[in-house]
């Protein structure tokens, strides 16, 4: 089993994004599984252009960067860590892009089966807003969401040691392949809102379409 731990914070391992992260991974390495860093200021992200290749072709850009690469280490993963500073109540720009390169993850679910946690710092510690962004996220692409922890500048031993529960929930999660009810409900009533635009654009998105008819969904 994989953790993919992907952090936005432009000051990588020097960051408090990334010392609050490497806890959760703590937790996580404690149960044995594999773990991996992606920090997104070493990656060349662009602006998605709505040219809606990805949704004609699975995983086919327009845009020649390192997104793909990203993305598809995300398919691999059984659990990922979105990690970000809050900007303005929201995520990095960096993240929020790899998020709108991704958006046949959205049309396709294709984080279905996976969990997902959130990492997020500030200085004003006002992050309900980032982690529930985080949350929605991942629920529009399927995944269960384990939960999140945030932390007003300087991370504080006690955030630290609620950030290596964290880690272990989500390994046990991912082990037990829990299902949240709620979130399922979530994820399913996305679905269909899905189904209909996926329908309705057969014609133009038709390796999408086929993805649902694989999956016996249509």
């Amino acid at each position: 089993m994989k953790i993919l731990l992907i952090s936005s914070s432009p000051r990588k391992e020097k960051s408090n994004t990334f010392i609050l992260a490497q806890e959760v991974l703590r937790g996580v390495s404690s149960s044995g599984m594999k773990t991996e860093t992606i920090h997104l200021a070493d990656h060349q992200i662009n602006f998605c252009r709505h040219c809606e290749e990805c949704h004609k072709k699975i995983l086919h850009c327009s845009v020649a960067d390192s997104v793909l690469g990203i993305l598809n280490k995300m398919l691999e993963a059984d659990g990922i860590i979105l990690a970000s500073p809050n900007y303005i109540n929201q995520v990095t720009a960096s993240m929020k892009v790899l998020f709108e390169r991704a958006s046949h993850f959205m049309h396709c679910k294709r984080l279905l089966d996976k969990y997902i946690v959130a990492v997020v710092t500030s200085g004003s510690g006002q992050d309900k807003a980032v982690l529930d962004y985080i949350k929605y996220y991942s629920l529009t692409c399927g995944a269960q969401y384990s939960g999140g922890v945030s932390s007003r500048a300087p991370v504080t031993k006690e955030e630290m040691e609620e950030a290596i529960k964290l880690g272990n929930k989500l390994a046990l999660d991912i082990k037990e392949k829990r299902i949240y009810p709620d979130q399922a409900k979530i994820i399913e009533e996305g679905k269909e809102h899905f189904k209909k635009i996926i329908q309705t654009r057969k014609d133009e998105w038709q390796e999408e379409y086929q993805f649902w008819q694989d999956k016996g969904w249509l």
